[in-house]
């Protein structure tokens, strides 16, 4: 294995699309329980989303939207490097991947806050 492999940018992209996944895969199963309430118990999932207004769920959510783009952005930028031919740009579509990430979840905790 190549020495000092784990301070390249590009691998900084790759930890963090795995982190993402396996974010986004404990958090699915919670998110259909609660919609599987709206269904069943319409009272509990009123309460749930009392619940949500704390500014400190809607920051969490922001982190949770900023997984979900950042996974889709990585996908994307994974899809380029397969399908296109190689380019020496390969950090600048993971920084406009983690940018873009950045972009879509500060602006959805702005619409949450205001």
């Amino acid at each position: 294995m190549i020495k000092g492999h784990r301070n390249h940018p590009l691998w900084y992209a790759y930890a963090l699309h795995r982190f993402s996944g396996f974010a986004l895969v404990l958090f699915l199963p919670l998110h259909f329980y609660v919609l599987s309430l709206a269904l069943t118990q319409p009272q509990r999932l009123d309460s749930f989303l009392h619940w949500t207004e704390i500014p400190a769920v809607k920051f969490a959510e922001m982190g949770l939207v900023f997984l979900l783009s950042v996974h889709l952005l990585g996908g994307m930028r994974l899809l380029v490097l397969e399908l296109l031919p190689w380019s020496p740009r390969q950090k600048t579509w993971a920084a406009l991947a983690a940018g873009g990430a950045l972009f879509v979840s500060g602006t959805f905790l702005l619409n949450a806050v205001l």
